[in-house]
């Protein structure tokens, strides 16, 4: 079990140092002579037809809503296999994480709306601040070599995938618009044929993603976001093959590298282009990024440390094993690194809300996010300094 765990950790310790790389690019970018391209290159008109069937959108929307459907479809096979056979199927492992997820959830929220109250455009925002980057989180870790516990890394693991979860049902609850029947008709065709499919035991790959992909389009117009089509998509491919390899691992272990070093960076290139020249401090204090910087950096640190606090000693839960509570504060820290599940969210929430809040959003998710990593980072270091011996990971 510990193998294919510990590749996923390095992958996506260096899928955060690729994230911040096309951070920084993006915004060189936004803050140069280079900003006509790198505008024009984002609104490139991309277009495919099949005969009445057309899908025309900018290159940023074929990145945020054709490859993070790629993106979410990867979320879905780890889910899936995370809960039949991996973290997510014992629950004394399992209960600490998902009581810290949910205090990482709702804290964050609610410092957004008590901030936000009374702005209906701002309060479209309020889930922003709940999500949990990964592999910026692990990538901090990573900084900090051998003495940060296995345990620990799980623990986060563990909690950024149920966090996913919880993003997921937001998504499809709250930003979902304009719905077409028609569009979910032929969804719930599409799902019908793949439970047929995985019922009846077919192992091809191929099949799946051949329905798979008439569902994204569907759902791309049926008004509900076409990421979440992945995520449906994920779980019905096989986990476990009487006759060979499981089909979801093959798909989990070749997506992987995709993901993790094109599609997320190239997402962050596309998303996190800020004018920061023009920035004062003002700009910071404003209700949309005051909200979403202190929603991550405080809320996160009083949700997931808060809670995990109250589950142990109401005896609900225990701490992971070599962990005291002050890595599990700096971890808690490290869970206010919003990025790029954060900009996925704030594209859904403020689209077509103006040029200024776009940049309002992405303002207030680079300051917290910054300051969760900083401040996780110190506090770790200085906690397991004190370690007299390495601990294995």
């Amino acid at each position: 079990m510990l193998t294919p765990i510990k590749d996923f950790l390095r992958l996506e310790s260096a899928s955060g140092i690729l994230l911040l790389i096309a951070a920084i690019l993006a915004m060189i970018a936004e803050n140069s002579p280079l900003k006509p391209y790198y505008d024009t290159l984002l609104n490139i008109p991309v277009e495919v037809r099949f005969a009445d069937l057309i899908i025309a959108k900018p290159l940023l929307l074929w990145i945020n809503d054709g490859l993070m459907a790629v993106f979410f479809f990867l979320i879905g096979l780890e889910l899936k296999r995370e809960v039949v056979e991996g973290e997510l199927s014992e629950a004394s492992k399992v209960i600490l994480p998902v009581i810290a997820a949910i205090g990482g959830m709702a804290i964050p929220a609610l410092i957004y709306a008590f901030i936000n109250q009374g702005d209906a455009v701002a309060m479209r925002g309020w889930a922003i601040p709940s999500a949990t980057d990964i592999a910026f989180a692990l990538a901090v870790l990573s900084l900090l070599g051998n003495k940060v516990p296995t345990s620990l890394k799980l623990f986060l693991l563990t909690l950024a995938i149920v966090d996913d979860m919880g993003a997921i049902v937001i998504i499809a609850i709250f930003y979902s618009q304009d719905i077409s029947v028609l569009s979910l008709i032929i969804s719930a065709i599409c799902l019908s044929i793949l439970t047929i499919m995985n019922r009846r035991g077919v192992m091809s790959i191929a099949g799946y993603l051949l329905v798979g992909t008439v569902m994204w389009v569907s759902v791309l117009k049926s008004g509900v976001h076409a990421t979440l089509a992945g995520v449906l998509l994920a779980f019905f491919i096989p986990l476990r093959n009487p006759n060979g390899p499981s089909p979801l691992k093959e798909l989990e272990h070749d997506l992987h590298p995709a993901v993790a070093f094109m599609i997320l960076p190239l997402f962050a290139f596309a998303n996190t282009g800020v004018p920061i020249l023009s920035l004062q401090m003002s700009d910071l204090l404003q209700g949309v990024p005051l909200g979403i910087a202190l929603g991550l950096f405080l809320g996160n640190q009083i949700g997931v440390f808060g809670f995990s606090y109250i589950a142990v000693k109401l005896g609900i839960a225990k701490l992971p094993s070599n962990v005291g509570w002050s890595e599990l504060y700096g971890v808690s820290m490290l869970c206010g690194i919003g990025f790029t599940m954060s900009l996925f969210i704030s594209s859904l929430a403020f689209q077509g809300g103006g040029s200024q809040i776009a940049v309002d959003d992405r303002i207030g998710i680079l300051a917290g996010s910054v300051l969760s990593a900083v401040g996780g980072y110190f506090w770790l270091r200085w906690r397991l300094s004190k370690k007299p011996e390495p601990v294995a990971s």
